[in-house]
């Protein structure tokens, strides 16, 4: 069991940081933080650069601390978050990722829930500070937080999609 939780948070971990650094640099196949805020600015988000800053910054660091097995629930609740907010975004082109769907993001939002409530395993840096096991309580709260926290930010930052017969003058009001 113990092989198995780490395979899974290194898995897990390190494609939701990677899926980060695409955001913010022009690393493993991503467009750098222009081409990131532009992603942004597609999909209807408000904030440019700084969204795409803050969603890169979420992903590495939820990502690299899941991969870590370090504060395990509030890693877990970070990058259910951040990929919520992703799910919402591939919503409208349906379930599968060969159409662009929410297949994959749903399945990292579930397999972060399932590192919430299992905790790292003994091979993780919550156990060696003596952190885990997490209180139940915690990791219940981490698996309602995280998609909640998502769909906020969402709620918050979402105008809508930006067509290309929009004005940049539209488009810098939004």
């Amino acid at each position: 069991m113990e092989t198995g939780l780490l395979v899974l948070r290194l898995v897990t971990g390190l494609l939701i940081a990677g899926h980060g650094v695409q955001k913010v640099s022009f690393r493993l196949g991503g467009a750098g933080l222009a081409g990131g805020a532009e992603e942004f600015r597609r999909d209807g988000f408000r904030g440019g650069r700084l969204t795409a800053l803050a969603a890169g910054a979420g992903q590495i660091g939820s990502g690299l601390f899941l991969a870590a097995g370090l504060l395990t629930p509030l890693a877990a609740a970070a990058a259910a978050g951040v990929m919520t907010v992703a799910t919402t975004v591939k919503w409208r082109n349906g379930l599968w990722v060969q159409n662009d769907g929410y297949e994959y993001p749903v399945f990292l939002v579930a397999v972060a829930g399932v590192l919430a409530l299992t905790g790292p395993g003994n091979w993780s840096a919550d156990q060696a500070l003596g952190l885990d096991p997490w209180p139940g309580w915690l990791s219940a709260a981490a698996l309602v937080t995280g998609p909640v926290s998502g769909l906020l930010v969402r709620a918050l930052l979402h105008r809508g999609p930006v067509t290309e017969g929009t004005s940049d003058r539209a488009r810098a009001a939004a």
